[in-house]
């Protein structure tokens, strides 16, 4: 981003303030070599890390398109609990007008002015409604909403809370939530205009100022599998208001200039575009506001959770309780060593790292169904889970850190799958199987016959969300339709033929796994032979995946640098897609041509200049052709384990670990966008020292730990334990390793070999020893390398 030269002394000395206090509350730690305790990661932690984007163009490939901002992380400073049902945050972005990066996002650090705040009412981004704005004198009918600026300075977020002083109009506010609840304070001037105002979004709805501190609505639009709060809401008034009305916007009736407005004093319900209400009071300096909303699917649901158990109205108390719930969920994780910007990342990466699954139900609360009828529920439940995006780290990191959760999160995925008659999914991959199959090898109980059957039945069934499974069981490979001009920039209306037939096959092997390990062995059978699937869109003469038309030829021409997003790919080029085999890294080694091809080819990924002509919003984050702000290629640095050079794993994951987190001017940057954990989850199990490739086998390949001791606290209560000796940022190859004592040469290791508590030790130096982890022996299975 650039600055102009009058702001960069003042955003210079905010930066400095914030590395100051990092600094003092590490400074022990660093001196005594002690673990973090919970209450000092808490204070490191912040949760403003991902709202800003990278600002290094050679980071940056050729985005953003003209006209849009980059693209930040998109997560969100806001105060919320883990894997919380709803959340209060900040909105600086009038997305009702547009959105800025051509996603629904509500913040973005860059942005000076506040347009108000939301109390949950979704769970991804600016659909969140209503929004609730101070405004001291005037103030005007959304979507021209009344902003305040705000100093950067004056911005405050820890887990649990958020605060800011709007300065134009002398108010502070304050966020912070329950498990249903958000609460949101204002602490405002002496005035005899401090105003509340309160609308839905865009799309409007009903609201309804039902007595003295009470109002009421609900939004016309929203999305069941998504919004797991719900539309309706009620929002409660700390202190009894005496003026008030209610108003909402045309914006279609273009008869007088850009739409109509209808606003009355007094007046309790409304119903229209952007419908909303205002209060009015008269204080004096420090007088306090606070406004508690909560969500439903009902009205009744939404008052129900208002003065649910753990729904109190005290502010300061609920801030407590929410940074006790962070504290717990903390304290399953120590680093000692690292600087202290590498600590306030860990933290804030783990903090986000538990933006999802959303929850939607604690055991013995009532909740809908998805056909609206009311139930009690007999486990905690949760949201959908965004399988393309977190399973394939986000989930590994769950299975570790929350095993409970994550055998709730399955019967939740399992009891939608009954309600619908399908596993959940998400874009074109069918990646629910990755957490079942995940989850088996890792100890974690469940009834894997019962969620077989719809498994199955979305890899079967050409009616189920696998959208070109006839085309794939018939042929082997999808097709694609060759759009006019063979385009580049990027095209979003294809059928990504080539990532969607490697995602299958992927999908495919760890079906087959499940299949066996139920005695179905036809099935297994099957679906393991679809799983070599992948080699079916491998062309030889390019030593690329590239995509096929119906006739079987190859599409011509084809560019393995464009990112062409939907035609071919999926939201990559062909470079990073030829990464996309997890399941047999040894089966693309042989297509490669071998070890040597293999680690040339993965030499060239890293190293070939990023020349795209089309612009890929969200491809960013370039290390050569290695995009890390988007999923297909996350894991390529850690393939190495499989072709004998770990060596070049520990060099690229640190890198990657200090130039594409945090390096822009603010120190909040991240590559791409967070996708709900996603990015997030990979810099947390990244900076501890290993990955899961695949997260449907119970593997974690070894990189590079960037602190000198991590204690980890599994979820059967046992201590993982890793001690990098003489770490550093030069010393950062592996020479040697134990596990518990004795002499470990596999770069990787299984999660039997840590579930009942272990220690690895990583001797460090600053030169590869080429020698460790390169037996052929000693790498990872693979589906076809005989193992």
């Amino acid at each position: 981003m650039k600055l102009s030269k009058a702001c960069l002394p003042h955003r210079a000395a905010a930066l400095a303030l914030s590395m100051l206090a990092v600094t003092s509350a590490t400074t022990v730690l660093a001196k005594d070599k002690k673990p973090a305790t919970a209450t000092a990661a808490l204070d490191i932690a912040n949760p403003l890390v991902g709202t800003a984007p990278l600002d290094d163009q050679a980071l940056l490939g050729n985005a953003p398109p003209p006209g849009e901002a980059t693209y930040t992380g998109m997560t969100t400073p806001g105060a919320s609990l883990p894997q919380s049902a709803t959340e209060a945050a900040p909105v600086n972005i009038n997305a009702d007008l547009g959105f800025a990066t051509g996603v629904p996002v509500a913040y973005d650090y860059r942005r000076p002015a506040m347009f108000g705040f939301s109390g949950g009412g979704s769970t991804y981004g600016a659909r969140g409604a209503p929004i609730v704005m101070p405004v001291v004198g005037d103030w005007t009918v959304p979507p021209d909403y009344m902003s305040s600026y705000y100093d950067k300075a004056t911005e405050k977020a820890s887990p649990g809370y958020y605060a800011v002083d709007l300065a134009t109009f002398h108010t502070k506010a304050e966020l912070t939530a329950t498990q249903w609840t958000s609460l949101i304070r204002f602490t405002f001037p002496a005035s005899h205009r401090s105003n509340v105002v309160l609308n839905l979004r865009r799309a409007g709805g009903e609201v309804e100022v039902v007595d003295n501190h009470t109002i009421r609505g609900v939004a016309s639009t929203g999305r069941r599998d998504r919004d797991t709060d719900g539309p309706y809401f009620v929002a409660e008034f700390s202190r009894p208001f005496t003026t008030f009305g209610t108003f909402h916007s045309e914006v279609t009736n273009k008869g007088e200039g850009l739409g109509h407005e209808d606003v009355q004093a007094g007046r309790r319900k409304v119903s229209g575009d952007y419908a909303g209400a205002y209060v009015t009071y008269d204080t004096k300096a420090g007088d306090q506001v606070v406004v508690r909303i909560a969500h439903g699917h009902s009205a009744e649901e939404a008052d129900q959770r208002l003065h649910a158990q753990d729904s109190d109205a005290d502010f300061d108390r609920v801030h407590a309780k929410a940074r006790a719930k962070w504290a717990e969920l903390f304290d399953r994780v120590e680093v000692t060593g690292g600087t202290p910007k590498q600590r306030m990342l860990f933290y804030s990466t783990l903090y986000h790292s538990f933006a999802s699954p959303r929850m939607i139900a604690r055991k013995g609360e009532h909740y809908t169904d998805a056909e609206g009828h009311d139930k009690v529920a007999d486990y905690d439940h949760y949201g959908p889970v965004p399988f393309w995006d977190t399973g394939r780290n986000q989930i590994a990191l769950l299975m570790l850190l929350q095993p409970k959760v994550v055998q709730d999160i399955m019967r939740s995925e399992l009891d939608r799958a009954r309600e619908r008659g399908y596993m959940n999914t998400s874009f074109h991959g069918d990646h629910a199987v990755f957490l079942y199959d995940g989850a088996w090898q890792r100890g974690i109980d469940f009834d894997y016959a019962a969620v077989y059957e719809y498994l199955r039945k979305n890899a079967t069934d050409p009616k189920g969300p696998r959208g070109y499974l006839a085309e794939y069981d018939k042929q082997g490979w999808i097709s694609d339709i060759v759009p006019d001009g063979n385009p580049s920039p990027p095209y979003a209306g294809g059928k990504a033929g080539v990532a969607t037939t490697l995602e299958y096959a992927w999908d495919d092997h760890a079906l087959a796994d499940v299949a066996r390990r139920l005695g179905k062995n036809d099935d297994a059978e099957m679906f393991l032979r679809r799983a070599a699937n992948y080699r079916n869109v491998f062309d030889p003469s390019v030593g690329f995946f590239r995509g096929r038309t119906a006739d079987g030829k190859w599409i011509s021409p084809f560019d393995p640098g464009e990112p062409y997003y939907n035609f071919m790919m999926k939201e990559g080029s062909g470079w990073s897609t030829l990464w996309l085999v997890p399941h047999d890294v040894h089966g693309l080694m042989t297509l490669l041509g071998g070890r040597d091809a293999f680690n040339a080819k993965l030499d060239a990924f890293f190293s070939t200049p990023y020349t795209a002509k089309g612009i890929c919003r969200d491809c960013t984050g370039l290390i050569g052709q290695y995009v890390q702000g988007n999923q297909p290629d996350q894991q390529a640095a850690y393939l190495y384990a499989w072709s004998g050079q770990p060596w070049k794993t520990q060099a690229l994951t640190r890198r990657i670990l200090a130039e594409l987190y945090g390096s822009d001017a603010t120190g909040y940057g991240y590559p791409g966008m967070d996708d709900q954990g996603s990015t997030s989850s990979w810099y947390v199990l990244s900076a501890m020292g290993f990955y899961p490739v695949d997260p449907s086998t119970p593997d974690y390949i070894i990189g590079s730990p960037i602190f000198d001791r991590v204690r980890l606290r599994l979820g059967n209560g046992k201590v993982f334990e890793i001690d990098a000796r003489n770490n550093s940022e030069r010393n950062k190859y592996i020479q040697s390793a134990t596990l518990d004592g004795k002499p470990w040469t596999k770069p990787w290791f299984s999660h039997a070999d840590i579930a009942n508590g272990a220690t690895l030790v990583l001797t460090m130096g600053p030169e590869p020893n080429k020698h460790w982890g390169s037996d052929p022996h000693d790498a990872p299975s693979s589906m076809s390398d005989g193992k």
